[in-house]
């Protein structure tokens, strides 16, 4: 980044307690006035940069499953400030949880999704049945998680489209009325994130499936609860659910990429 004629530049890398780069952590650059005037996130070998009028500037990073941290830095017309190496310390609140079996309180979690209509809107749904279990394991990384969902229980608030959703030209409930996922690998990225790789089966098909994961902790309330939300996106043509129409102008009514969004309590069961 070139340093801006009428200021400044400050730079610095980020990394953990080990020494590795932490990438995708948030920069927050404030002046004295406590403005936040720069923001931006690490690149993926943990390093940022902010061009920034000259003055005393405080640099926050943030990052999910680390202890947030601080450094001051004054920059100078012309210079360039440079921080070096900001180390972040792990949050131990958010370390993964103990050894046992997990199972998902379906009363407090979701299964969501999100499908484009036409190339305008999104249409919102859900699964309101499903049931499973995480197998924490010693070390983490070796734990399993398995889910069942009830295909039946699709529901978008629309019955007529709920209705077409259930029949043979997408989920065809009475032939596959469950869709199953269970887990191979557990990978951590940094912190408090994980990858979740695994084999979903929908519509009579398995296909791999990625689910980026972010640990919450844990909380006490009507038993021990870990805290787990997830993301990933389905392309309906590896199930074969294929039906489409298509506009006169070539749009498609809906999108071939499904968002996929899980939140998940599930309680100790020893």
């Amino acid at each position: 980044m070139p340093i801006p004629l009428t200021g400044g530049l400050l730079s610095g890398q980020i990394r953990d307690e080990g020494g590795k780069p932490v990438p995708g952590a948030e920069i927050s650059v404030f002046d004295r006035g406590n403005r936040r005037v720069a923001h931006s996130d690490s690149d993926p070998f943990g390093y940022f940069a902010a061009a920034v009028v000259p003055g005393d500037y405080r640099v926050r990073a943030e990052f999910g499953g680390f202890q947030s941290v601080a450094s001051s830095v004054s920059v100078d017309w012309g210079k360039h400030a440079e921080l070096g190496e900001i180390t972040m310390v792990a949050d131990p609140s958010l370390e993964p949880p103990a050894p046992g079996v997990y199972e998902i309180d379906s009363d407090h979690s979701s299964v969501r999704f999100v499908a484009r209509h036409i190339a305008l809107s999104k249409v919102y749904g859900r699964f309101n049945d499903f049931r499973g279990t995480i197998h924490v394991e010693e070390p983490f990384e070796d734990s399993i998680v398995e889910v069942v969902i009830d295909a039946a229980s699709v529901d978008t608030n629309v019955e007529a489209r709920d209705a077409h959703l259930r029949s043979a030209d997408f989920l065809d409930v009475e032939r596959f009325p469950q869709l199953r996922f269970t887990s191979t690998r557990f990978t951590r990225r940094a912190g408090n994130s994980w990858v979740v790789d695994g084999e979903l089966t929908l519509h009579g098909l398995t296909s791999d499936v990625q689910l980026d994961t972010t640990f919450l902790g844990i909380q006490d309330w009507n038993g021990t609860r870990a805290g787990v939300f997830a993301t990933t996106e389905l392309h309906r043509e590896h199930f074969t659910l294929n039906w489409q129409q298509v506009l006169s102008r070539g749009v498609p009514v809906v999108g071939s990429t499904i968002e996929i969004e899980l939140d998940i309590q599930a309680v100790y069961k020893g």
